[in-house]
This record gives C-alpha cells, sequence and structure tokens, in this order.
C-alpha cells in the first residue's frame, strides 16, 4: 500500500482512503499545502449498519494536532447494507508540506448497537501517488 492510503476493516466495514496534494490550491511561500482525499467505505460484512458520526485526527509536521468531528460525511449519514459502499470526497489544509491524517467512524446497527470502525493513518505529502482507492 502506498503511503497516502490506508485501508481497514472494522466489524465488517472496511474503510479505504487515498490522498493526493493539490498543488494548484496550495501556496508554499505563505505556508498553506492544500490536499483531497477520497474516501470508500464498504460494508463487507453480514448486517447492516448506518454511519453516524466521524472523528479525524489531522498532525502536522510540527506535531500539531488537530481532532474534526462531526455528524456523518459529506452532510450524510449512510445506511450499507451487505456488499453495498458510499463513496466521498473532501478535503484538509495545513501549515506544513506533509502530515498524517487517522481517525474513525461511529456507525450503528438496526439492533442499536453502536461500533467504532477505525480509519488507518495515510500520510498527506506533495508525493503521495494520485488517490485511486482500488476495489
Amino acid at each position: 500500500m502506498k503511503k497516502g492510503q490506508s485501508d481497514v476493516t472494522t466489524e465488517g466495514i472496511r474503510i479505504r482512503v487515498g490522498a493526493q496534494y493539490l498543488p494548484n490550491q496550495s501556496n508554499p511561500d505563505q505556508k498553506h499545502f492544500s490536499f483531497a482525499y477520497r474516501v470508500r467505505i464498504e460494508n463487507v460484512g453480514e448486517r447492516p449498519a448506518q454511519l453516524i458520526s466521524r472523528k479525524w485526527i489531522i498532525l502536522d509536521a510540527d506535531n500539531e494536532c488537530r481532532v474534526v468531528r462531526g455528524p456523518g460525511v459529506v452532510g450524510e449519514q449512510p445506511r450499507l447494507a451487505p456488499g453495498e459502499e458510499f463513496e466521498y470526497m473532501s478535503g484538509s489544509t495545513m501549515p506544513t508540506e506533509w502530515g498524517t491524517m487517522e481517525g474513525s467512524f461511529q456507525f450503528m446497527r438496526e439492533d442499536g448497537e453502536e461500533f467504532e470502525a477505525g480509519i488507518g493513518r495515510f500520510f498527506l505529502t506533495p508525493s503521495s501517488a494520485p488517490m485511486a482507492v482500488s476495489r
């Protein structure tokens, strides 16, 4: 797996992320580095689950940490039956040339059981490969 990607499965929910640097939206002289990332969430398990909330931990090269929490992703709280997937794109900026992201999505089963699906650490760097997230 490339350094700008992660692939983790928790409780039957597979989360893959691919990131890439956006030079046309960055200004290194102003310490502004922009990155895009694509997230693919797939239910590879046997029970439906709904994404309720997100938590991202963003760490820059100066060891400054930001934690971003909120309901759903990109304004949605997708429900995934077995075999279904949901994909979205988002972005992040930071004051350093490189950093990392990782986190988790909170899911709920139909019976009310909640669980946290991990998002593996991936690097945000100008040398990150294009953000293709393979199937």
